[in-house]
């Protein structure tokens, strides 16, 4: 995966990042979503180096990037204190300005980078979200339903993390493949790296604090936004056999938290990046190139 690529790790103020970084022209950061790592990314970076430099890493707390040690508000793992991370890794690297691109957890990071960050962030796209404050106000049956662990895993330590602990492996099958397209998306080489990433107690921990800082902290820091709406353009994609699209206008919450807003549905489910890699790259070419400023 990601021929021609570089990997990186960087020290931040909050933890050590790792990813892989290449291609060349204007920079584009990718983060990934739970319970995955970048890798997730490994079909579309390599299209969209032909036109950009690429960075793709691990969030804090996933994969091969370090696990903060956590605090009973959970600060380490905020979408704030995550983004702050992805900054500093922007920079180390030289990019000052650059697009953004997250699913899933990494596109809540990424809205509260482009909310923090406006300055830094040309323009957004996410994959398969609606605001998680919005989605969290807008909750009913069908979505806790489906979006059970939205809700468990939010539970005081350590009980979600022993039960997970006790067959990782079968948590990650069940968690990954429980959508429309099973476990076909994911590439053999890919899959391994989610696989070592949820063997590890320290990573099933740090995601549980992921999940509990969303459902707090995060929306206190979404309320003190106010009335502020991202300025930058964002695109949303989302799958058309998922659950954004079953239970959300999602170009409509997007609106409420952002002035430019458009996007569609895609022929797939959750896992954007990997069931529809070759239109997700279409998409984000053709939405970044909109952009001629320097």
């Amino acid at each position: 995966m990601f021929e021609g690529f570089s990997k990186f790790q960087i020290e931040t103020i909050g933890a050590r990042i790792v990813g892989v970084t290449g291609g060349n022209g204007p920079p584009v950061l990718l983060l990934h979503g739970y319970p995955q790592t970048h890798a997730m990314w490994h079909r579309v970076a390599p299209r969209l180096a032909q036109h950009y430099t690429v960075v793709a890493a691990d969030l804090s707390g996933y994969g091969a990037s370090s696990k903060p040690l956590t605090d009973t508000r959970h600060s380490p793992y905020t979408k704030r204190a995550m983004a702050a991370d992805m900054v500093e890794v922007m920079g180390e690297l030289g990019h000052d300005r650059f697009f953004l691109c997250g699913h899933d957890r990494g596109g809540r990071v990424a809205h509260r980078l482009a909310a923090d960050y406006s300055e830094k962030v040309r323009r957004i796209a996410v994959l398969d979200i609606a605001p998680t404050r919005e989605m969290y106000r807008n909750t009913t049956e069908a979505f806790a339903h489906k979006y059970w662990h939205w809700f468990w895993l939010t539970l005081p330590a350590p009980l979600p993390e022993t039960m997970i602990g006790a067959d990782p492996d079968a948590f990650l099958k069940y968690k990954c493949g429980h959508g429309s397209a099973g476990l076909t998306p994911f590439a053999p080489e890919a899959w391994q790296t989610y696989l070592k990433a949820i063997r590890d107690p320290a990573t099933v921990h740090a995601m549980c604090e992921d999940y509990r800082a969303a459902a707090t902290v995060d929306i206190e820091h979404d309320d003190a936004d106010g009335d502020f709406r991202l300025p930058m353009p964002l695109l949303a994609l989302w799958g058309k056999n998922g659950v954004i699209e079953a239970c959300f206008d999602c170009l409509a919450l997007w609106r409420e938290r952002a002035a430019d807003v458009r996007g569609q549905s895609l022929d797939g489910g959750h896992y954007l990046a990997e069931e529809c890699d070759a239109e997700v790259a279409e998409h984000l070419i053709n939405f970044f190139s909109e952009d001629q400023t320097q």
